[in-house]
């Protein structure tokens, strides 16, 4: 939420009045006077003080979620299951949605907040966020495929990729697998990159998004990130 919205909201004051009180200094965020009151906050993990009294109030939520096949990353949908659908009623926080999308046919990490400006910040292609990818390939994926993602692929329409850390984990002439790390999100973007290369994507399922990772928890489940991950949230808060 914006710093001057949670402030009006919390009955700080005014508009005005909570504009005077950032321009005054008398703001501070974790320590650090306030500047701009369009700046991303939330309460619930950062230390807000107004005139050296915290504001404890609307903290967002915060999921990391395993998507399963089928469902779809979105708040509503009219044929399929959604990951909002997957949440228990009393999870179904006001505002809820998923950060980022996964295809249909895609497994794997989706976190989901109530934190709206958080999705800008961290799917800018201007903040490069790393994404990486356990897959299957229908057939042999030689050494050089780690080469030829690291130069960038480059799509028949000419559209380019930036370098992506391909890792090789089996070689096998009917299925091969490895990771495959980017840091931007074109449409269908691994499935095409493989496509360019000569291979059918037959498995796909996103392990980590930026610093989070999706270590053991089940397919369609879901758990509220931990302190520590609450932490990382923070480096997005601008």
């Amino acid at each position: 939420m914006r710093l001057d919205k949670l402030l009006e909201n919390t009955k700080i004051g005014s508009k005005n009045q909570v504009k005077k009180l950032i321009k005054a200094r008398q703001v501070t965020i974790d320590g650090r006077i306030a500047t701009s009151g369009r700046q991303n906050v939330d309460s619930g993990i950062q230390e807000i003080l107004v005139e050296g009294q915290q504001i404890r109030a609307f903290p967002e939520a915060y999921y990391l979620l395993n998507k399963p096949a089928g469902t779809v990353t979105a708040r509503t949908d009219s044929k399929h299951q959604t990951v909002v659908d997957l949440l228990r009623e009393d999870d179904k926080k006001e505002g809820i949605y998923p950060l980022g999308r996964l295809d249909r046919d895609t497994e794997g990490l989706v976190l989901m907040t109530t934190n709206g400006p958080l999705g800008f910040r961290m799917l800018h292609p201007k903040y490069h966020v790393k994404k990486k990818y356990y897959l299957a390939v229908n057939g042999f994926l030689g050494q050089d495929a780690v080469e030829f993602f690291m130069n960038g692929v480059v799509f028949p329409d000419g559209n380019v990729c930036k370098p992506a850390q391909l890792e090789i984990i089996e070689e096998g002439e009917d299925v091969s697998l490895a990771y495959l790390t980017i840091s931007e999100g074109k449409f269908h973007q691994v499935k095409k990159m493989f496509l360019t290369y000569g291979l059918k994507l037959i498995y796909l399922k996103r392990v980590a998004f930026a610093e989070f990772e999706l270590s053991q928890l089940k397919v369609g489940d879901y758990r509220p990130l931990t302190k520590l991950e609450k932490d990382k949230i923070k480096a997005y808060l601008d």
